[in-house]
């Protein structure tokens, strides 16, 4: 059985499954403006829809990571396709605030099946080093698929194509994925007899867990909460908001291939630490340098965002090894839950800072410009946070080496 698995395609199908889930995230993001002056919805209904995108991606994570030993990988991704068919199409077709909300929790659902599929998939297809570059350069193309998808959604919006179209375009990389998996022989998963779900939710008890579990509820929301509201922050700034987006993901590409390195000199809590740093900085130059400036912010909000996500995760592999497949999904689950809570908290940031503006007379591109700026300002809150809590955990993890992951 082990020769009739073409490993070859169901690596590229997962690629194009992730590449359509950082699509669903670059060109709603791109969209995001024209959907509330079609619908007329303000900023904290637009926050609303976005919170659906990262409530769903979450929801399934969990439930396929709980499950994956039973229902297997295939199925999982039959599940994601039609999740993200579903969620395509009826955006395309929405009428109003309602359509909207139920389609993005469709994509989310759909984008929470792929990662909890694949990520297993990978890892029972290759084993030691192999693995993990194989899950190294799948994850690439998270980032990597944001920045063709927002270059994608500039240049469409930029000719004058409707964001219908710019939705249409989504259904390519998910129809690729589908046909690449379509009658392939999926690998059987493998069985951690060393492990069971009670010992991983005892571990989950352990204070490092329950530390990383509410820094990555910050940590996430710091790197999505600036990028998924581009468009309507940066709009002003004189600055592309789309280029902006794809110049973040590019960075955050490259810094991700060079993890390793860069993780071996400074250590897991010295990345975390640094990032904080970095993407504070970052957020504060968004709130108030325009024009070109705003790329020189990029590249630093991105250098400092761009470690959290695969750093907390292997915190847990390492530190709270006990945990599991199971404490590694959570804590991602716990990443996204935080993000779609957020979301329209943002949106009301914006919509409070537009009327507060407003009444101090501005008006324009002037008007949208401050209420951007002040947003972004609330925004830098969350790595200001950071700071402090990976000051803390640097030192209290000084001198305590990481355990032997035992999760796969």
């Amino acid at each position: 059985m082990t020769q009739a698995i073409n490993k070859s395609a169901l690596f590229n199908a997962s690629c194009f499954a992730l590449i359509t889930t950082a699509f669903t995230f670059a060109i709603r993001a791109g969209i995001l403006p024209q959907l509330g002056d079609q619908f007329g919805l303000n900023a904290e209904q637009l926050g609303f829809i976005n919170s659906m995108w990262f409530l769903g991606f979450p929801i399934s994570m969990i439930l396929g990571g709980l499950f994956y030993h039973v229902v297997g990988p295939a199925n999982i991704m039959r599940i994601a396709f039609v999740m993200h068919t579903l969620g395509i199409i009826l955006t395309i077709f929405a009428g109003g605030y309602t359509t909207l909300l139920l389609s993005t929790l469709f994509i989310g659902f759909g984008n929470g099946c792929t990662e909890a599929a694949c990520n297993p998939m990978i890892a029972d297809m290759y084993t030691g080093v192999k693995m993990n570059k194989m899950l190294n350069r799948f994850h690439m193309w998270f980032p990597g698929g944001i920045v063709l998808g927002s270059l994608i959604s500039k240049f469409m919006t930029d000719f004058g194509f409707s964001w219908q179209m710019q939705m249409w375009v989504l259904m390519v990389p998910t129809i690729i994925y589908a046909v690449l998996f379509f009658g392939k022989t999926f690998p059987k998963p493998h069985e951690d007899d060393a492990m069971s779900i009670t010992q991983n939710l005892k571990a989950m008890f352990s204070p490092v867990f329950i530390f990383l579990f509410i820094a990555m509820s910050l940590t996430a929301i710091s790197e999505f909460g600036p990028q998924q509201w581009v468009g309507l922050i940066m709009g002003a700034s004189g600055a592309s908001p789309m280029l902006i987006l794809a110049l973040t993901t590019g960075v955050m590409a490259v810094a991700r291939f060079f993890a390793g390195p860069v993780v071996s000199k400074l250590g897991q809590t010295g990345v975390l630490l640094a990032g904080a740093v970095l993407a504070t900085l970052g957020i504060y130059l968004f709130s108030t340098v325009t024009g070109p400036l705003a790329y020189a912010a990029a590249v630093i909000f991105a250098l400092g965002v761009g470690y959290f996500w695969p750093v907390m995760v292997g915190a847990v592999a390492q530190r709270v090894p006990l945990s599991g497949a199971l404490g590694m999904s959570i804590i991602g689950g716990i990443g996204m839950f935080s993000t779609a809570i957020w979301q329209p908290v943002i949106g009301s940031w914006i919509d409070g800072s537009l009327a507060e503006k407003a009444a101090e007379g501005l008006s324009g591109e002037a008007l949208e410009l401050a209420a951007g700026q002040a947003t972004l300002q609330n925004i830098m809150l969350f790595p200001a946070i950071l700071i402090v809590l990976f000051t803390i955990f640097y030192f209290w993890q000084k001198g305590s080496k990481p355990a032997t992951a035992l999760a796969h």
